[in-house]
């Protein structure tokens, strides 16, 4: 596929505490993410170790795949409300999809 502008999007992806799930995914759904993906996940950081074993301590990455302002608006929302309280990080990538008319 040879990338055309038409079909450049963005990847926000947002590397945080499981907890924090369902309200994600109440917020996004509000900031016109037209849908996204959660996996469970585990690492280090600057908080420690996070297992995926304990509930507690389990980690989610959320990708949402959207145009720069969407990515924009959520990214802006997350840090203002979460940030000061939960682990999180949060980066955006630039990418090209083969079927622009879902995002």
């Amino acid at each position: 596929m040879r990338p055309v502008e038409n079909n450049k999007r963005k990847l926000l992806t947002v590397v945080t505490e499981a907890a924090l799930e369902a309200t994600l995914i109440k917020d996004l759904d509000r900031l016109n993410a037209h849908g996204y993906t959660i996996s469970d996940v585990r690492g280090k950081g600057s908080r420690g170790v996070r297992h995926a074993d304990w509930d507690l301590n389990a980690s989610i990455r959320v990708e949402v795949v959207c145009d720069a302002a969407t990515a924009e608006t959520i990214a802006t929302h997350l840090q203002t409300h979460y940030y000061d309280n939960y682990a999180m990080i949060m980066f955006t990538s630039d990418i090209f999809v083969v079927r622009p008319e879902k995002f």
